[in-house]
């Protein structure tokens, strides 16, 4: 079998399921504005909706065919699951690409979060257009000094074991030699004469003869 112009993740998965793959996620995409998926999913993804979003930026009738073959349009549903009246397709042309107009490229971020997939631990992160509405939040963590603050509790941790076990050793050592006196008299009060005799009775008298 050859192997020859064989590039992109292969993802565990089959050429058919690779593509239905990359059409839900980048359908969900474009519905929600972002998606939590695995880091290679994510990279995937970003690559062909990016490809889209560029394609639907011209708003031409031939971009829109190329787009609904390449994406296969699907209706949105309310969280009642009641139809809207919109599809991904006319979301797209007309929600999303006017916002990048005037945008040459770059029109999603890949965060990291700090979670892991339960089952393999896999690293996850969010894919989210590049949207005010999206725009990341907070501020970044301080990383300075971490590390010297950890390895100054492990010192301290590691200082008060060492000083419970010599404290234990010490109250063992004085309480051994503390139990040794106290029984060594034991002996010498038993081998000791009593000075304090019983009464002496007087010998008794010989008897007479008759």
């Amino acid at each position: 079998m050859s192997s020859h112009r064989l590039f992109g993740r292969q993802l565990s998965r089959d050429s058919e399921h690779r593509t239905a793959m990359r059409r839900n996620l980048v359908q969900s995409l474009f519905e929600h504005g972002k998606v939590r998926t695995t880091l290679p999913k994510a990279k995937e993804v970003q690559a062909m909706a990016e490809r889209l979003i560029t394609l639907a930026r011209t708003g031409t009738l031939n971009a829109r065919r190329r787009v609904i073959s390449t994406l296969c349009d699907r209706r949105l549903v309310d969280n009642e699951q009641e139809f809207t009246g919109q599809t991904v397709v006319q979301k797209l042309f007309t929600d999303i690409a006017p916002r990048f107009v005037d945008r040459p490229g770059g029109y999603s971020r890949i965060i990291k979060l700090p979670e892991h997939r339960i089952g393999d631990a896999g690293d996850l992160v969010l894919l989210q257009l590049l949207t005010e509405e999206s725009a990341p939040r907070g501020v970044s963590r301080r990383s300075a000094g971490l590390r010297r603050k950890r390895a100054e509790h492990r010192r301290q941790f590691a200082s008060q074991i060492l000083k419970k076990d010599k404290g234990e050793k010490k109250g063992a050592e004085t309480a051994a030699p503390s139990a040794a006196p106290s029984a060594a008299p034991a002996p010498a009060a038993d081998a000791a004469p009593s000075t304090e005799s019983a009464p002496t009775q007087p010998p008794a008298a010989p008897e007479q003869p008759a």
